[in-house]
């Protein structure tokens, strides 16, 4: 999708972006494992393609993940953490037991940051940009 491109559907026209922080419980630094960095990255590819959700821009840090997304009308940005966080955990405890024992029911923070995007996306693409993976 070319940068600033309105999305059609069949009612609406919309260009709806959001800029995600999705952290380990405890700031656990679970992503040092490179198998559950790529894991957790694919998982999230996969979960946002199903859900017709364009990653602009994504940045894996050892104890945050950065998403920079465009997604339809339909999908509240709560609903999109909360798909994307609940798949991610269920998969990475089933694949990676340690985790299970670190964290039993949940793998990730309550919460998570969520700043919509409006005409700021260099902004927003240089800082993700800047998130290296140490």
């Amino acid at each position: 999708m070319a940068r600033k491109e309105l999305r059609h559907d069949r009612h609406r026209v919309s260009l709806l972006t959001d800029h995600k922080v999705i952290t380990p419980k405890y700031r656990g630094k679970i992503l040092v494992e490179k198998m559950i960095a790529l894991a957790v990255e694919g998982i999230i590819r996969t979960t946002c393609k199903e859900m017709k959700i364009e990653i602009i821009d994504m940045a894996l840090n050892v104890e945050h993940i950065h998403l920079f997304i465009e997604y339809p009308p339909k999908y509240s940005v709560s609903f999109i953490a909360k798909k994307i966080k609940g798949r991610s955990s269920r998969i990475l405890r089933q694949h990676f037991p340690h985790l299970r024992e670190w964290c039993k029911d949940h793998l990730w923070a309550p919460g998570c940051y969520h700043g919509s995007v409006g005409h700021g996306w260099e902004v927003v693409e240089k800082y993700i940009g800047t998130q290296d993976y140490a």
